[in-house]
């Protein structure tokens, strides 16, 4: 008997290799496409490390012709969550990460290197596992967990690494004779790579990001097949990457210890190995402390939490992009009005450690983004958002002629207003814009801050400068001559230049109307805000200022 015969036992109607090498044929691209793939499993929420390796994958495959894909990795089906894929599905829609080929929900995929889900593909694992038999390059494992137990008992008290291999490999020994015999006696078993590594030799590995990494060759006889028939994540990613055509495998740094393992498998299968790109990890700060952003203690490492605040994925990926090259907040800024689409992502240039999370730093880029969009943009994605998580903020946007007017204050110019960073700001961003919302006002009054001086700037201002149809500078320019005729100084430089004789300025004028009109010290223009309220508004509310001092 031979190790074909023990093949033909175990996987006796798997189908030769060459059936699946001719049927995923080599993919027809570009000289130097690049096929990435994001291959998460469906065991929980979507985390934002996931988002920005699939946006990076996605962008070297686009900037080179090439595709992206969703691989979904469900072979430990025990871990696996309910709506797992959906979410993993979802979170790439919301982020425009959709990929090229794979799922496109929980039971439909496009592409024609499918199915994309692992627990679908047994077969394809099966045929591969047999051919690794009949070359003898994999063997019948028949250890109970209390075998494996025991072994490692023995490895800890003789303080040696843990594992199967080497001397500790105890099915290694089996004849092919031996092995038939106990699967014809019912014996369960798994299926171990046998591995033909030393740990005393050393592999040289270059990583696109992290450069030349040494290793110690890898020495571990791994199961590739399990007892339910299903393929470890190891063999599985080899066998897939291989007939899915992937050129480059993005993924985090932690996997960057199983490199010379992988190599290994895709050595002993006669495969080209994929380029390795291990990404650093997005990491937080904790009381000077640098630690992973974590599930458990950061609200923000969930994809869903970017949803639920209402922050624009385009931001979000500005940032994923800024944190992932140092060269593109340059390049933005030489370029603030180019879709970041014609950034070139180089992974040779990205950092090998991790960068900080700034929720600060994100929300300022997400400012500037919704900066440039238009007041039918902001209003769109406002209403879309409020209709899932703010039903007052709907109502106040049902009357669209008027939230276009109140969302166009301040846009469009060269200085845009910059005071909404995600779509949870917009209803205190507004609020004092809408009438029935405007109550239980507090004034703020700063440097004129005596009745009597207030009552005489809102009143006089009202029976003798204010004029709907005025321009911006005539509109400024009667605020001066008001400031003058109250014995307040009409220039800034002329207050300045003077200290001791005027007790405020123009400015400070300025202010007190702006309080009295919208309860507020700051706010986008308000010679736009006048126009928005009009006259009966205006009069309206100074009344109420002057009633409340």
């Amino acid at each position: 008997m031979n190790y074909e015969d023990l093949a033909n036992l175990i996987f006796p109607d798997a189908k030769d290799i060459e059936y699946y090498e001719e049927k995923y044929k080599r993919r027809e691209l570009p000289e130097g496409a690049i096929v990435t793939r994001y291959a998460p499993s469906p065991t929980g929420y979507a985390h934002i490390g996931g988002l920005y390796q699939s946006l990076i994958a996605k962008k070297v495959a686009m900037q080179t012709g090439g595709v992206f894909f969703l691989r979904i990795e469900d072979t430990d089906q025990k871990r696996e969550v309910e709506q797992g894929v959906e979410r993993i599905v979802s979170s790439l829609q919301d982020f425009d990460v959709a990929p090229d080929e794979g799922q496109i929900n929980d039971t439909d995929e496009i592409g024609n290197y499918g199915p994309y889900k692992q627990s679908m593909r047994k077969e394809i694992y099966q045929a591969y596992a047999k051919y690794m038999l009949k070359q003898g390059k994999a063997y019948l494992c028949f250890c109970t967990p209390e075998d494996l137990e025991q072994i490692r008992a023995k490895q800890e008290a003789a303080k040696v690494r843990t594992g199967y291999y080497g001397v500790w490999a105890h099915c290694r020994k089996y004849s092919v004779e031996e092995m038939i015999e106990k699967v014809k006696n019912g014996e369960k078993f798994i299926i171990r790579f046998k591995s033909p590594g030393r740990e005393d030799r050393k592999i040289k590995h270059k990583d696109v990001i992290k450069g030349n990494v040494d290793f110690p060759e890898n020495d571990q006889d791994i199961i590739i097949i399990k007892s339910d028939g299903l393929p470890t994540y190891h063999f599985a990613h080899a066998v897939d990457d291989h007939l899915m055509g992937t050129t480059h495998v993005i993924r985090g740094d932690e996997w960057l210890s199983s490199v010379p393992l992988h190599l290994q498998l895709f050595q002993e299968m006669g495969f080209k190995a994929p380029k390795y790109a291990h990404i650093a990890p997005i990491m937080k700060n904790d009381n000077g402390n640098k630690r992973k952003l974590s599930k458990r203690k950061d609200p923000e490492a969930a994809v869903e939490y970017y949803k639920e605040e209402g922050i624009p994925a385009t931001a979000v990926k500005e940032y994923l992009l800024n944190i992932a090259s140092s060269g593109f907040e340059n390049w933005r800024r030489q370029n603030p009005t180019v879709p970041m689409e014609e950034y070139n992502l180089e992974l040779n240039k990205m950092s090998v450690s991790g960068a900080l999370f700034d929720m600060v730093k994100l929300l300022d880029v997400s400012k500037i983004v919704i900066s440039k969009m238009s007041a039918e943009e902001v209003y769109e994605n406002a209403l879309n958002w409020a209709k899932r998580y703010d039903s007052e903020l709907v109502e106040m946007l049902e009357d669209k002629e008027y939230a276009l007017k109140v969302l166009g204050i301040e846009r469009g110019n060269q200085k845009p207003r910059k005071d909404i960073a995600k779509w949870s700001d917009v209803k205190e961003n507004i609020v004092y814009m809408y009438e029935n919302k405007y109550k239980n006002i507090e004034y703020p009054y700063q440097t004129i801050n005596e009745k009597e001086d207030i009552k005489k700037i809102l009143n006089l201002y009202m029976e003798k400068y204010y004029n709907e149809n005025d321009d911006k500078q005539t509109w400024f320019d009667k605020i001066k001559e008001l400031a003058e005729e109250l014995g307040f100084a009409k220039e800034v430089k002329e207050f300045k230049a003077n200290p001791g004789t005027y007790k405020a300025h123009v400015g400070d004028v300025s202010t007190v109307l702006r309080i009295a009109l919208t309860g507020r010290t700051n706010t986008p223009d308000m010679f736009e805000i006048m126009n928005v309220l009009e006259k009966d508004t205006i009069e309206r509310r100074f009344k109420m200022a002057i009633e409340n001092l």
